[in-house]
């Protein structure tokens, strides 16, 4: 939709008021649109997205995994959300005929220092009630032959998805319910008065009873246009490089391959998944991207540049983890580093294997203090809640996000 406004008269596709708009058509925001008028079928509803379609960015650049929960600390909103969020991601792939497979996956320690780490999350299953059980080496070669490793922990509940087909049977949902996601429609400004609040965009003006701020990567613009809130958080956009293992080599990879993460660092590490569409991507790094939809090295925002060079909380977590960081920088520009961080878990995997795949950018929410933002957080205004911080297991919890969200809104609006 490409409606532009004429002075106070919203255009036609852009509802003058609602009693909700969500900000953000990426699958956070879908699926709280969606669980919305679930919860409450009179609600009238509306979303604005900035792109010209949805899960343009976060949703529709990653690796399609269906997480577990056995990563995130017991009793924090991942790891209450995940397993609950995965279950029901699940039955609507089902009911909506959505590409998913439960393929499972293998976390490998290669060396002893990481058993420790192994035993751990090991904890963590336990406590979050995900499946897990630690094998040898015989069981691991059973279950991935070219992997390699001394022990690991196998996670038979992780799966694999598109979520950008889970977005389009969302949308779909929508407008079979009369919502409309607008697109073109980049918040510009908000203003608040008592409990109303109006949203500026590009595609004209929408006031509503609640705004719900899913916007991802620019979750704190919105939020910073909030007069009613005030919060100690920013995004930091980290690029996610991947590469894709050639057709002829996808046989080293029956399901997901991951290392056994750093506890102190927020990503992963690099590891291979096998997509529903039969394909395997190998990544993603974490390099600091030098704009908010920064793909590319060549991708400059200036002003996220100088946003950047004088963030103190970014340079005091640059200082925490100059060597990690570094680590990340040299694996993006030198391929030979890249290709030996996956052999650490599959050693045939040769360099003329790989082809370079798109990229992603996640959102990581930072303090001022220079502390990641760990969990999943939300903030409420007086006619407002905002999204500021759903870094991964987002997508796979979407749909649990979303209820949490819409029992937010219903105490704000009513039922």
């Amino acid at each position: 939709m490409t409606a532009k406004p004429t002075g106070d008269r919203p255009p036609e596709d852009l509802p003058g008021e609602v009693d909700v708009v969500v900000v953000g058509a990426g699958i956070v925001g879908l699926a709280t649109a969606y669980k919305i008028v679930l919860a409450s079928p009179g609600t009238t509803v509306a979303v604005v997205e900035k792109e010209s379609g949805p899960a343009l960015h976060q949703t529709g650049r990653n690796s399609g995994v269906l997480h577990s929960g056995i990563y995130y600390k017991p009793g924090s909103l991942k790891a209450v959300t995940a397993g609950v969020g995965r279950a029901e991601m699940v039955e609507f792939c089902r009911t909506h005929d959505i590409r998913h497979d439960i393929c499972g996956k293998v976390i490998v320690a290669t060396s002893a220092d990481e058993l420790p780490r192994l035993d751990e999350l090991n904890r963590r299953a336990r406590a979050n009630g995900v499946a897990a059980e630690r094998i040898g080496p015989e069981r691991l070669a059973e279950i991935e032959p070219h992997a390699a490793g001394i022990a690991a922990l196998h996670v038979p509940e992780t799966g694999i998805v598109n979520y950008t087909e889970v977005c389009e049977a969302l949308t779909g949902e929508l407008a079979a319910r009369g919502v409309e996601v607008v697109y073109d429609a980049g918040v510009r400004s908000v203003t608040v008065a008592g409990e109303r609040v109006r949203l500026i965009t590009a595609a004209g003006d929408i006031e509503a009873g609640l705004m719900v701020n899913c916007a991802g990567l620019r979750s704190d613009q919105v939020a910073g246009m909030d007069p009613t809130v005030e919060t100690d958080t920013h995004i930091v956009p980290f690029r996610g490089e991947y590469f894709e293992l050639a057709e002829e080599r996808r046989h080293l990879v029956k399901g997901l391959i991951y290392p056994v993460p750093d506890p102190s660092f927020p990503f992963l590490g690099v590891h291979l998944t096998r997509m529903v569409d039969g394909g395997v991507h190998a990544g993603p790094n974490a390099v600091l991207a030098l704009a908010r939809e920064g793909y590319t090295w060549t991708d400059v925002d200036l002003g996220q540049l100088r946003e950047s060079l004088t963030d103190r909380g970014l340079w005091h977590l640059a200082r925490l983890y100059w060597r990690t960081g570094a680590g990340e920088i040299w694996r993006s520009l030198n391929k030979a580093a890249f290709v030996k961080a996956l052999q650490r878990l599959v050693p045939e995997i040769e360099s003329s294997d790989l082809a370079r795949s798109p990229a992603g950018v996640r959102a990581q929410a930072l303090t001022s203090r220079g502390d990641l933002v760990d969990d999943f957080a939300l903030v409420d205004g007086p006619a407002s809640v905002h999204v500021l911080n759903a870094p991964s297991p987002a997508a796979t919890a979407s749909l649990r996000i979303g209820s949490t969200i819409a029992e937010r809104v219903m105490e704000h609006i009513g039922p």
